[in-house]
């Protein structure tokens, strides 16, 4: 029995997991943290269960949990009891391994998949088919790691069945073409997952729980559809499946499956509903349910019996408990960035949130009280600034932060322009509150001077000043129908019914969706051979597709050489000129450093500190983390 319908949705955790794939004391902090936090039901991300078949090299990129061997049942014992503490139950998610879409660099041989297929990171090279025995010993595998997992504690498994990984494949035709009795017709495409069910529940005994992780559909030409996947679900409930987690997506479509924050809250609810309507076991919903008033909705409007969050705990793990104490407005929201999980764990650090640097690291960044209260001087009132002032301000210090506009917020406020950059909006407004809360003193249309700062003789100064659009240094940006994207995003006002973007990075491609979503005939010229250059994949894949949905001219692989009366003049690669028309010019080109204050001051002052944009501007993430790290030592 679970004290509530929130399951913490499995995630991979990165170089948190000891080397040797046991589960380590800062795994078990992680996950307590969630339970502590009130989370009913928690699942581990992809466990291996067996190491041979995909052996992987040794890289922090390939570290995984594993559970082929009683000597990890320790690890999870110890889980087991520290989240049973909380009152929460822990599930293991067993996977068969990543098929196709594992990258060929971490492992020591071919990559195997149900049959020859390419490889998606690769697709120049092709996959080994696994034989008939090699499938056998995987089923196996599973029944012996579903045992060490029964007898160390935990409470129950998930299969690892959705994404385009392994096990997903098999049950997929456009990537099984076998043969054998794994292969041919729907049923025989199931008989891998039906038969790792079989040997769970054999090993680890009928009550057992098993939860099956799929989509409904994989938004992929010759992928599973939603009719295939009902008639899927109500098979595997009848081999003996006792729970589904249903999703959506795959790795060409990853923004389904990981979704980014261009997709709108609640975006898979429908698959699990489709599903719930099909068979009588528990369905579990995940998606962007991280808003209390839509979990609470999907479950008295019976689309679910449980709503799943992932990346919510990861910014907020205490998210169940607030909820439940109706403090809604002190949830940490997740922005839907991918910056300080997913990211990570591919370059091969720990999990973490780029909101919440505590995570993956809660016993080492945990805040404590300061031992000398300090009087603390924030220059800027951007994430960065907040932050720096919200840590400070609850560990002790006396905190006072200087913002010369008339309003909070920084980059974040045309940051957060948008309808579809909600998320980024929800966070601006919590770290207000959060201020606010804490006792910050807020000084608002104060623009700081190295006079007035070296005057207000504060023990430590936090310079936070942010960052600027770059200027464009070519004939005619000096034009009034030039703007930096800031102003195109902050100005409702806009003249003229065409425009044209400069720079097709992240911003650029946002302004462009936005001007076209506001009825604009709209142009971005990029001077690389691709959009949105450095977003995440998942996040880069959903803007690129959004950009074309919008209907906005790309004109790739060309560069601005004139700002012209009626637009502007690029040159292609070839060298050749062309004129294109538009009312509007918006520069989105990047940003540059706000740092002459701190560096007016850093020779002047024994405690300055700069963090943020004005060192170097990046993401939201670089300002939160360095503001916090700064600001729990001070």
């Amino acid at each position: 029995m679970l004290i509530n319908r929130i399951v913490m949705s499995p995630m991979g955790t990165g170089g948190i997991i000891d080397p040797s794939g046991r589960f380590s004391q800062r795994v078990i902090d992680y996950y307590v943290a969630r339970a502590r936090g009130g989370a009913g039901l928690l699942i581990s991300g992809m466990t291996r269960v067996e190491t041979q078949i995909e052996e992987r090299r040794e890289s922090p990129f390939s570290t995984q949990p594993r559970a082929d061997g009683y000597l990890f049942g320790c690890g999870l014992g110890e889980l087991a009891d520290a989240v049973h503490d909380y009152g929460a139950k822990m599930f293991i998610q067993l996977t068969a391994g990543f098929g196709r879409v594992v990258a060929p660099v971490t492992l020591r041989h071919k990559p195997v998949a149900p049959s020859v297929l390419p490889c998606f990171r690769s697709p120049d090279l092709m996959t080994r088919a696994l034989d008939t025995e090699e499938v056998e010993s995987l089923v196996r595998a599973f029944g012996f790691a579903a045992k060490v997992v029964h007898d160390s504690g935990i409470d129950g498994v998930m299969l690892h069945g959705h994404e385009g990984y392994l096990l997903d494949q098999f049950t997929t035709e456009l990537w099984n073409k076998r043969t054998d009795k794994y292969g041919g017709s729907f049923r025989k495409r199931l008989t891998f997952p039906a038969e790792v069910v079989r040997s769970i529940k054999s090993a680890a005994g009928r009550d057992f729980p098993v939860v099956y992780q799929m989509a409904l559909t994989h938004y992929l030409e010759g992928g599973r559809e939603a009719e295939e996947s009902i008639n899927m679900a109500k098979h595997l409930e009848e081999i003996g499946v006792d729970a589904f987690l249903v999703d959506n997506g795959c790795y060409e479509t990853w923004y389904w499956a990981h979704p980014p924050i261009y997709q709108p809250p609640g975006c898979m609810v429908d698959a699990a509903e489709t599903i719930k309507s099909e068979v009588k076991v528990p369905i579990i919903a995940v998606g962007k349910l991280g808003y209390p008033e839509l979990a609470e909705s999907i479950i008295d409007e019976g689309k679910a019996d449980l709503v799943a969050l992932g990346r919510p705990l990861l910014a907020d793990p205490d998210w169940p408990n607030k909820v439940r104490a109706g403090r809604w407005e002190e949830i940490r929201p997740c922005i839907g960035c991918h910056e300080g999980c997913l990211r990570r764990i591919i370059l091969g650090s720990y999990i973490s949130c780029a909101i919440n640097p505590v995570t993956g690291n809660e016993r080492e960044l945990s805040l404590r009280p300061a031992e000398v209260s300090k009087s603390v001087l924030v220059i800027g009132g951007g994430p960065g600034g907040m932050e720096a002032a919200r840590v400070a301000a609850q560990r002790g210090h006396r905190v006072t932060l200087w913002e010369k506009m008339p309003n909070l917020g920084g980059n974040l406020n045309a940051a957060s322009a948008p309808g579809f950059k909600k998320d980024m909006r929800l966070f601006k407004e919590y770290l207000i509150r959060q201020i606010t809360k804490n006792g910050v003193e807020v000084v608002m249309s104060k623009e700081a001077t190295p006079e007035s700062v070296s005057e207000e003789n504060a023990d430590v100064v936090i310079i936070a000043t942010g960052s600027s659009c770059a200027t464009l240094d070519m004939p005619g940006v000096e034009k009034e129908s030039v703007l930096s994207a800031s102003d195109a995003l902050m100005d409702d006002s806009m003249s003229g019914i065409s425009a044209l973007v400069i720079g097709g990075g992240t911003v650029g491609c946002e302004v462009a969706v936005y001007l076209a979503e506001r009825g604009q005939k709209v142009a971005v010229v990029e001077k690389l051979d691709h959009l949105a250059d450095g977003l995440f994949e998942a996040n880069s894949q959903q803007l690129v597709k959004m950009v074309g949905d919008s209907g906005i001219q790309v004109l790739t692989g060309s560069e601005i050489k004139e700002v012209t009366s009626n637009g502007l003049i690029i040159v292609n690669k070839e060298g050749k000129e062309t004129i294109v028309k538009a009312d509007t010019i918006v520069n989105a080109t990047g940003f540059e450093p706000n740092c002459s204050l701190f560096e007016a001051l850093r020779s002047e002052l024994p405690k300055v500190y700069a963090i943020g944009d004005c060192v170097e501007p990046r993401q939201v993430m670089s300002a939160v983390w360095e503001a916090y790290r700064l600001a729990r030592l001070i």
